[in-house]
């Protein structure tokens, strides 16, 4: 007879899949030689990257860890280990998981290892006993027998022996019809045909006679696993049989264990883990069942005190709740709200010590129950419950809260099995909640450097309006590294950058902080976009190879996107360059957006030095919107590009709005206001100077143009009603003039803007910038560049198409009253 189930409690009729279990073989050296797809799900690599390889690519081993070959020995001794680890993904992020390593035998006395993931962990019960419960798991004897893909027998583990009394000499290089009668063989040879063409994992029940009960049959529940080889073809098939006669209650118990598996720990959030947990308990094991997270849990952080040293009362959240008659719901307090735990009741015990409490007949008329928490006492009576278990949420020596399990309905007490299920489904949201405290904390710690590293404040000056949105990505994803920044140059121009680092967590914040560093670095260069993204290429390339080259560190990829744009209010034109970042989209006062159509460049950090970065340049009319933008907010996995920029374009076309709602009103049209991506968005509204506020000379390459510099200069000051300027401005150009005739060639050109602040610019053919010079005391010269840094807020020089332009800045007398 040959059956498997088909729902977890159900009697076994037929094959069904299943999902595919994490397994992975290794030779007598610790070499991986067979791996699975549900394998590199799991951890990132694929049977390319880790067969042929030490396993310990893939499983780091700890500080402390014994040798490789003192653990092969240790392992041969016990015939096997089982323990929870910490396994490194391919993306550098930790994962806990509970591996069992098995001994394989083969041909000629030759080994292997086989390597399976139950996700079912164990955790230390407190410091006062010191005891570790064994998965459930781990009790049951486990045959293990490899066959090749023509269904001959390869490998085989002493249990096999034990289930059907077939000795592993008779086993190999042979089928299964040679140990099994010919029906259970033909079903069994179907079943692993199937999971070697599919690659899938396949559950199936057979029946047998065992070698150590030679009266009845035994059931088998085996399940089937196909192992890649670095091809990633099928190389072969492994059978893993636990013997489940007469066991109703166990296989049932697995397969509760199975499903939390699945239905535990779907997401990051801690209370929708605990609801997991009630959800997965009514009415599999109990007919209800709370779950109360302590008070700081929810919301990311960690418990304070240690099993063992809680001297307050208990303050506990309501994370979950579930019961299979809903009017006793009403009798439970509801989701978040909080509990007080009385330090001497069975609750506060377990909270104390992180031990777990069963009472099979509940007694709530007398004892402690009354005299501690007689409110409570009588909601337990309303209910109906007469059989109670409190486990405690136990993860790394702390506990992050309780577990209760009652019965009503049905008439069967609890007991001792019944708490050690308990105990393995509490474990298994333990460790799904310290996976997510660990979580929470990088996400707050990322989040926190890159709110402190983008900017506070942003202002365009006379140039341009400003706003901006940033929200980070959902739970699941992480913070990742977008920026954006807003520089003032010089000339009343302005500089807008947005970018995106690749990946997601704190290495991505850090990053981004660094690259903005840099582009505020190069922007201070007054270089133009296509030149400053040149530049930060190789700034990211070289942070990559620092990386790689860092000893004992993980190397994490470095990469990024930026769009560079410099508007100029005076010449009302706005110059741009992108690495492959999306375009902006520019609304014209009459509300028709266009996306321009300018070259992408290669992203940051690819090494494509070959492919120059190109820059733009487009008149833009008064009052024209510009919007720089991060791909979190136009990509999604459900739609195409072209539908996030169509709807991008129609919340900008909204008029009559202020920035700050437009940019609120574009983050509300997101399809969903946890993005799987971070959205970052930076609206700017154009504006130029007038006519007025603008005045230049052509001068002549001689010294009379240092006094009709001069006098120019002080007419203009005056027509800005900037008497009290005079004196300082003409020093200011008397030196910039006479610098440019000394050192520079060809016509000479005075500028003066007045802004936010007064401009003074004197531009040449010379294309070397001026250095500051230390004179000497008893040097006659040298002293022109220091003055004139002395008289001016700032100052400074920047390459022209004709040469190059020195510039100083005046604050204005409202500015400098504010100063």
């Amino acid at each position: 007879m040959t059956n498997t189930d088909h729902t977890p409690l159900a009697e076994p009729v037929s094959p069904r899949e299943i999902p595919d279990a994490a397994i992975a073989m290794l030779d007598a050296e610790g070499t991986v030689v067979g791996w699975t797809h549900a394998a590199e799900q799991l951890v990132g690599h694929s049977a390319g990257e880790v067969v042929g390889r030490s396993a310990a690519h893939v499983l780091p081993p700890a500080e402390d860890a014994p040798s490789a070959l003192a653990f092969a020995e240790q392992c041969r001794a016990r015939e096997g280990w089982s323990g929870t680890v910490t396994v490194r993904h391919r993306d550098g992020h930790p994962i806990k998981m509970t591996l069992r390593i098995s001994l394989l035998w083969g041909q000629d006395a030759g080994t292997r290892w086989l390597v399976s993931v139950t996700d079912i962990g164990t955790l230390s019960s407190g410091a006062s006993n010191g005891v570790v419960r064994e998965s459930l798991l781990a009790h049951a004897p486990i045959g293990i027998a490899v066959y090749d893909p023509q269904l001959r027998c390869t490998w085989v583990n002493d249990v096999m022996e034990r289930h059907d009394g077939t000795p592993a000499e008779r086993r190999f290089g042979r089928r299964l019809r040679d140990s099994l009668p010919a029906v259970e063989a033909e079903a069994l040879e179907v079943v692993m045909r199937q999971v070697l063409k599919s690659g899938t994992t396949t559950v199936h029940e057979y029946r047998t006679w065992s070698s150590t009960d030679r009266r009845r049959e035994h059931a088998f529940s085996a399940s089937f696993f196909c192992l890649q080889d670095a091809d990633g073809t099928a190389m072969a098939v492994c059978s893993m049989s636990v013997d489940v006669t007469g066991n109703r209650r166990a296989r049932e118990r697995l397969a509760i264990l199975s499903e939390a598996s699945t239905r535990i720990g779907s997401t990051l959030d801690l209370t929708q883990t605990g609801q997991e947990l009630a959800d997965l308990a009514v009415p599999l094991l109990a007919d209800i069942a709370v779950v109360d997270l302590m008070e700081s849990v929810p919301f990311g952080l960690e418990p304070s005190a240690r099993i063992g040293t809680t001297s307050r009362r208990p303050v506990l959240r309501r994370a979950g709740v579930a019961s299979i008659d809903l009017d006793v719901l009403g009798l439970t307090a509801v989701r978040e709200e909080v509990i007080h735990v009385p330090l001497t009741s069975s609750f506060g015990a377990a909270l104390r010590t992180g031990r777990s409490h069963l009472e099979p007949v509940l007694d709530t008329h007398a004892g402690p129950w009354v005299d501690h928490d007689p409110t409570r006492a009588q909601k337990v009576r309303d209910s109906g419950i007469h059989s109670l278990m409190v486990v405690p949420i136990r993860a790394r020596r702390c506990v992050l809260g309780l577990a209760v399990f009652g019965r009503s309905e049905e008439p069967t007490p609890f007991q001792e099995d019944d708490l050690l299920l308990a105990e393995e489904l509490v474990t298994r949201a333990a460790l799904s909640l310290d996976n997510a405290l660990q979580y929470a904390r990088q996400r707050t710690a990322a989040l926190t450097l890159q709110r402190d590293l983008l900017p506070h404040h942003v202002g365009g000056g006379a140039a341009l309006d400003v706003a901006s949105r940033y929200v980070p990505a959902d739970m699941d994803h992480g913070v990742g590294g977008d920026w954006f920044d807003v520089i003032k140059l010089s000339g009343a121009r302005v500089a807008l950058v947005v970018g995106d680092v690749v990946g997601h967590g704190i290495n991505a914040a850090a990053t981004m902080g660094r690259l903005r560093t840099a582009v505020r670095t190069l922007a201070d260069m007054e270089l133009p976009p296509h030149e400053l993204l040149a530049h930060l290429d190789d700034t990211v390339r070289r942070l990559s190879e620092e990386d790689a080259d860092a000893p004992d560190q993980h190397p994490a990829a470095v990469g990024a996107t930026c769009l560079y744009a410099v508007y100029d209010p005076v010449t009302r034109r706005c110059t741009m360059a992108r690495a492959g970042h999306p375009p902006p989209a520019i609304i014209d006062p009459q509300g028709h957006i266009t996306f321009p159509d300018m070259p992408a460049g290669a992203p940051l950090g690819l090494g494509l030095g070959l492919v120059p970065f190109e820059s733009v340049e487009l008149e833009l009319a008064e009052g024209t919107l510009l919007a720089l933008y991060t791909d979190g907010l136009v990509e999604s996995r459900d739609d195409d590009i072209d539908v996030g920029l169509n709807r991008l374009g129609a919340a900008l076309a909204e008029s009559g709005s202020s920035l700050e709602d437009l940019c609120s009103h574009v983050i509300e049209t997101l399809p969903t206001q946890a993005p799987a991506d971070d959205v970052t968005l930076l609206l700017a509204r154009t504006h130029g100077l007038e006519a007025a506020q603008v005045a230049s000379w052509e001068l002549p390459n001689e010294p009379a143009a240092v006094r009709i510099a001069r006098q120019a200069a002080a007419r203009q000051l005056g027509e800005w009603g900037l008497e009290h300027l005079v004196a300082t401005v003409q020093l200011i150009v008397s030196e910039l003039v006479t610098n440019a005739i000394r050192y520079g060639g060809g016509p000479i050109r005075l500028r003066l803007i007045h802004h936010q602040f007064l401009t003074c610019e004197v531009s040449d053919s010379n294309t070397s910038h001026p250095r500051p010079r230390h004179p000497h005391i008893i040097d006659e010269k040298g002293r022109g560049l220091f003055l004139v840094a002395q008289l001016s807020r700032r100052w400074g020089s920047r390459s022209a198409t004709d040469g190059k332009v020195v510039w100083a800045e005046q604050d204005l007398p409202s500015r400098a009253l504010a100063a």
